[in-house]
């Protein structure tokens, strides 16, 4: 994994822009800690910047990688791992390729070599990347199929910039710290999820998942390669079983590749199981020794720990469980409410955006203890969002409610605001969600039910998930830390999303059909464990401190209070009980949506945001 970056313009000496790329190359430093590589076009007209995190090959894979073939060079900057390089390599081997190195860039380079933008046709793997070819100045870029690594760009007239993250771009004079109305609409009523395609800062976009694009002749042109499409589920229920169970545990072994240490994350939840075993049985075969994993708790947690609907029981039984049941050296990361809450500052730099409050922070401290002794890791993200996980899925009460069901209600999300801003919010939502929900392929003969469960499973992949991925990606590679996220082979969302409900939620359960194939692998116990969250702290400390600082923010007068009704966020502070419904899904109530309300305010000062009207 890696930082990418890139600058294009048609009439300058990009050469003499040094201290500017100095800055942004700097800004991946963290993505990529190893080595780093700048490489300047024939007419210094175009710059590409590589930050690496060494993960395959250590000698072969240096970027930025060219190769030349019949007069033409190619050069690539690459962000990602391919899980199908062995299958890729042997094929373009019978076209006439050579290998120098056993890298997958090498092996990517090659392969749009030989099939230019079809190439991505053959990917299976998590990637962000952009081949220059010399002698027609034609940039291609390209993103994943599921958006697991990020591509943001910035166009203006003769030019084009693109990098792993905004804050790369913004170190480019090109580039302006400022947000708009649109980009407010996201911050406040949207996030801390994120329109698909939009960067929040004015201009700033990002390639979508499934996408690519071509810079040429100062035009940048997109495609779409990759769509979910409805097809008739060909298999039995007992097929259907058999060919999950071996879909799923492929996909894991193929992400078990890493020429670094290895672990998994592992929380006692059905998905982080599945892959801890799997990884676990994969190490004993090829003798690799005994799988690390690592879970994530808080201070006096199970002090204060409540029931919910979310989050019905502990992590810790399960995970010692499931340790024993693999045989795992087991690593529980304890993290201190007063650094959680401190950290909440350091995500919004991770992410240049506002974000998941503790839920981000967390992860990123999480994530910087696992890199003391690792640099790869596992984890299950994305399971819930494809098989059916959430309760929205089967609340018969909310399930064909026109909404984005993780976040029913925008009425807390005005409530904060000041009278007369921002009025057209709400119209801005529903414009999303209705947009969202037209673009859903469905087949002729499904039933409504079977429709509204595709629109579900394309609202949570095009809005949830990428939310998800976007915080996985950032706060561990903040941290130099590869994670890896087996239940998003492209192979395994297509498949989940042409599966009728009926065996998608075997026995009228949650992932249902996934635990169905894990009968017999895994304990029972996991197995049937009721799905429990990500964990976040229940400790009252966490409250208190971000009551006292949004306190100060407010009697200090502070960026984000020109947004902001006093009395109404002094309500949340003195009476977090009232909190009925959640800002965003389980994650945000009381404690969580002052956190965010600090993170914007943070953010407008970090980065000196200017608002445009």
């Amino acid at each position: 994994m890696c930082g990418i970056a890139g600058w294009l313009d048609k009439y300058t000496d990009l050469s003499e822009q040094k201290t500017v790329i100095k800055h942004m190359i700097a800004t991946l430093e963290k993505r990529g800690p190893d080595e780093k590589g700048i490489f300047f076009g024939r007419n210094n007209d175009i710059c590409l910047m590589h930050r690496r995190l060494t993960v395959i090959d250590p000698e072969g894979g240096q970027q930025p990688m060219s190769v030349t073939i019949a007069d033409e060079t190619y050069t690539i900057v690459y962000n990602g791992e391919l899980y199908n390089t062995d299958e890729i390599r042997n094929e373009l081997l019978k076209q006439n390729y050579h290998f120098i190195s056993h890298s997958d860039t090498e092996v990517l380079l090659k392969a749009y070599i030989c099939w230019k933008e079809n190439c991505v046709e053959k990917l299976n793997g998590i990637f962000a990347f952009a081949v220059y070819e010399h002698n027609s100045r034609k940039l291609f870029t390209a993103r994943d199929r599921i958006g697991v690594k990020p591509f943001f760009y910035y166009e203006y007239p003769d030019g084009f910039l693109f990098a792993s993250e905004i804050k790369t771009l913004l170190q480019c004079p090109k580039v302006r710290a400022v947000v708009d109305e649109q980009g407010l609409n996201d911050i406040f009523f949207i996030g801390p999820g994120r329109s698909g395609g939009q960067g929040i800062f004015k201009n700033v976009r990002e390639l979508l998942p499934g996408e690519y694009g071509i810079w040429q002749d100062g035009t940048f042109r997109k495609k779409r390669y990759f769509t979910l499409k409805a097809q008739p589920h060909i298999h039995t229920p007992s097929q259907t079983v058999e060919y999950l169970r071996w879909l799923i545990q492929d996909a894991i072994e193929r992400q078990l590749v890493s020429d670094v240490p290895l672990c998994t994350f592992l929380s006692g939840g059905l998905d982080s199981s599945i892959i801890t075993h799997t990884a676990s049985k994969y190490f004993q075969r090829n003798s690799k020794g005994r799988l690390n994993t690592y879970s994530v708790d808080y201070t006096d947690n199970a002090k204060y720990f409540q029931k919910s609907l979310f989050q019905p029981t502990a992590d810790s039984e399960y995970i010692g469980m499931m340790s024993q049941y693999a045989d795992t050296d087991h690593h529980n990361i304890i993290l201190d409410n007063a650094s959680v809450y401190h950290a909440l500052y350091d995500s919004v730099k991770a992410r240049d955006l506002p974000a998941m409050t503790d839920v981000d922070s967390s992860l990123l401290l999480f994530c910087r203890a696992v890199k003391q002794d690792f640099t790869v890791a596992l984890s299950g993200e994305c399971a819930d969002e494809i098989f059916g996980g959430y309760p929205w899925y089967h609340n018969e009460a909310i399930l064909f409610e026109e909404c984005f069901p993780w976040s029913r209600s925008t009425d807390i999300r005005r409530s904060v605001l000041k009278k007369g801003l921002l009025p057209h919010g709400e119209e801005y939502v529903r414009e999303k969600y209705l947009s969202t929900v037209k673009s859903v392929d469905t087949l002729p003969e499904e039933s409504r039910k079977e429709k509204r469960m595709k629109e579900m499973f394309v609202l949570n992949f095009n809005w949830f998930m990428q939310g998800l991925l976007d915080r996985k990606d950032r706060c561990s590679m903040y941290n130099g830390l590869e994670v890896r996220v087996p239940f998003c082979d492209y192979r395994i969302v297509e498949y989940a999303y042409n599966m009728p409900w009926e065996i998608k939620a075997f026995d009228n359960r949650e992932k249902g059909i996934v635990r169905k194939a894990m009968e017999g692998i895994l304990p029972d116990e996991i197995v049937w464990r009721k799905k429990s969250p990500y964990p976040k702290t229940h400790n009252p400390l966490y409250f208190r401190l971000v009551s006292d600082a949004m306190d100060k923010v407010l009697s200090d007068k502070d960026p984000v209070t020109q947004f902001l009704d006093e009395n109404a966020v002094r309500n949340i502070m003195e009476n977090p009980e009232k909190i009925s419904s959640p800002w965003y899904g389980q994650l945000m109530k009381a404690p969580q949506i002052l956190a965010y309300l600090l993170q914007i305010n943070f953010w407008l000062k970090e980065y000196n945001v200017q608002i445009d009207g």
